[in-house]
């Protein structure tokens, strides 16, 4: 056997290794079990997921804090099980892998009729579904220009931030391919000067900064996609303007610097209105991530720093990569005369808690997120599903590192749980089990059952998981929306707390699986202050129970709307 080459498989998984990847998740089937053969002898794990839609929520999660993820699936009904993931981590720009295992060649050739297809000879419909959620794709037939190939998408998939995918058929698995390739480094291309553009754009940008009087600056979640969460920390500490963030880029800004407010809510809204310059790094402008568009500032007062273009009133700047026109913004400010804004911080800060008692029921309207925050430790990852705790994560105030996924713009309930997974599993291959860092889960009963069994995915991997589940009786949300007493909006009565057991916790020993049960404020004390649930390891289940009608002070308005037409039709 040549020592100068390797099979293909291990050329795709290897390149992944390169690129930060150090465990991949999936399902076998018969299409890709081979495949899976050559994942561990290429130096990866293999993290085995219950189903494909997991799988792809997992690397979605492992994508978003290590910065590329990958999973395997099987040909036609394996894929296309991933496709709802596979679509989420294109609309919020998270760089996955998506490998799938193909039928031989030959069978495609001579459009045998086999399972997994329409039995009509068609094998090409399934590459057609996904180009609508990939930004670049590839079907891999020929050897000799396979390891090209695939390095072409792996390079897209790093430069957009976005979904690829690939398949191998099963005959091209063992076929070997020259290691040599492997010498050559994926990398995203530095970006080459337009020095006109450039100028331009840096003497408009420069301009309304030295006119402004009140400016600001806003991070948004695409920062993280554009590399550029470094430079924006940068001058956020440079200026030292005030600093909001939306929602999409929780977690990724500092909230321990003075300057820094925390998440943008309606309450500050005058307060940016009034500013005259609004830097907004990274901005996604969906109806959820703006709180239905009002949180969007002002255009006149704007200037929007995109992935390739730089926005401000009427001037659009083009082919200018952000990463690189804000080091050169940044290398410009330096020594010259910034501004000065430094308007009274205790504006920014919420109203006083309300008064409780031990024996109260737990509830939002007695600010429960807010009473949460001192719970989470620097390093955690905070993962707040789309719903009720979607909403709380907004109030938290977050020591120094912690991270925040919050529902952004694909809003798929049940997301949250696998994305533990697999930014869980992130944190372990970054940090080491050693460490005993945190990953936390804030999940409501609906969003739970529809992923629930991927538990035991996080419990199998002895992942150290703490994970809150919010009893509110259904869809709390949904109920605020329409139907605040419809069935639909039921969910089944589980018995939540037996889940760790059922999905094969320890009883004993150091990952024994504890829970906890929250009705009080008393109860909430005495959990939060045990020392099993704060430092403990493995999977720690808590379950809240609310009102099912204790929603988010956002929605109140729709729910009493509602109240009020059922009055008017009595």
């Amino acid at each position: 056997m040549d020592p100068q080459t390797l099979p293909l498989a291990q050329y795709l998984f290897k390149r992944l290794r390169q690129l930060g990847v150090d465990s991949i998740f999936g399902v076998p089937g018969d299409y890709n079990l081979t495949l899976l053969d050559h994942v561990v002898p290429s130096g990866l794990k293999w993290v085995g997921n219950c189903n494909e839609l997991n799988a792809g929520y997992a690397a979605d999660g492992y994508a978003r804090i290590k910065g590329i993820g990958a999973l395997v699936t099987t040909f036609g009904v394996g894929e296309l099980s991933a496709v709802n993931a596979i679509a989420g981590a294109y609309a919020e720009r998270a760089p996955v892998v998506h490998i799938v295992g193909t039928p031989v060649r030959a069978s495609q050739e001579s459009r045998s009729l086999i399972h997994h297809t329409f039995n009509d000879g068609e094998y090409e419909r399934f590459d057609r579904m996904q180009e609508h959620v990939t930004v670049s794709q590839v079907c891999l037939s020929d050897h000799r220009t396979a390891p090209m190939e695939i390095d072409r998408v792996l390079l897209q998939c790093l430069l957009h931030s976005r979904p690829v995918r690939i398949t191998i058929p099963v005959d091209l698995v063992p076929v070997r391919v020259l290691q040599s390739q492997l010498e050559w480094k994926i990398a995203i291309p530095p970006a080459v000067p337009q020095p006109q553009a450039e100028e331009e754009a840096l003497a408009y940008v420069l301009e309304r900064i030295s006119k402004a009087q009140r400016p600001m600056i806003l991070v948004d979640g695409e920062v993280r996609s554009a590399g550029i969460v470094e430079e924006v920390d940068n001058l956020i500490k440079m200026t030292e303007w005030p600093t909001f963030v939306a929602g999409f880029a929780k977690g990724l800004v500092d909230e321990t610097l003075p300057n820094v407010h925390g998440a943008y809510m309606p309450r500050h809204k005058p307060f940016v209105d009034s500013c005259d310059l609004v830097l907004c790094f990274g901005p996604h402008y969906s109806n959820t991530n703006t709180s239905i568009f009002t949180l969007i500032p002002k255009a006149e007062s704007s200037i929007l720093f995109e992935h390739t273009s730089v926005k401000g009133g009427n001037e659009v700047f083009r082919d200018l990569p952000s990463k690189y026109f804000v080091q050169q913004l940044t290398k410009r400010l330096i020594g010259s005369k910034i501004p000065t804004h430094k308007p009274d911080a205790a504006q920014f800060a919420p109203g006083p808690l309300p008064a409780i008692a031990p024996t109260d029921p737990v509830s939002q309207k007695a600010g429960f997120w807010r009473r949460l925050s001192p719970f989470f430790q620097p390093d955690d990852i905070i993962l707040a599903e789309t719903g009720t705790p979607g909403y709380g994560a907004s109030e938290f105030t977050l020591p120094a590192r912690a991270r925040v996924f919050k529902p952004v713009t694909w809003l798929s309930i049940g997301y949250m749980l696998p994305a533990t997974l697999g930014a869980s599993q992130a944190q372990r291959d970054i940090h080491a089990p050693s460490k005993n860092p945190r990953t936390v889960l804030l999940i409501g009963d609906g969003s739970f059952q529809m992923t629930a069994q991927e538990l035991s995915t996080i419990i199998h991997q002895k992942l150290n998981v703490i994970v809150f589940l919010f009893n509110n009786d259904g869809y709390t949300i949904e109920r605020c929306i329409h139907g605040r007493n419809a069935a639909y909006n039921d969910v089944a009565r589980w018995r939540y707390r037996m889940a760790p057991a059922l999905f094969g916790a320890d009883e004993e020993g150091e990952y024994a699986s504890k829970t906890w049960e929250i009705r009080t404020w008393a109860d909430f004390e005495k959990a939060l202050g045990d020392d099993n649930l704060k430092n403990g390891k493995g999977v720690r289940f808590v379950e809240v129970f609310m009102e099912r009608f204790d929603a988010p002070e956002i929605l109140l308005g729709l729910l009493e709307s509602q109240i009020e037409r059922e009055k008017a039709q009595q």
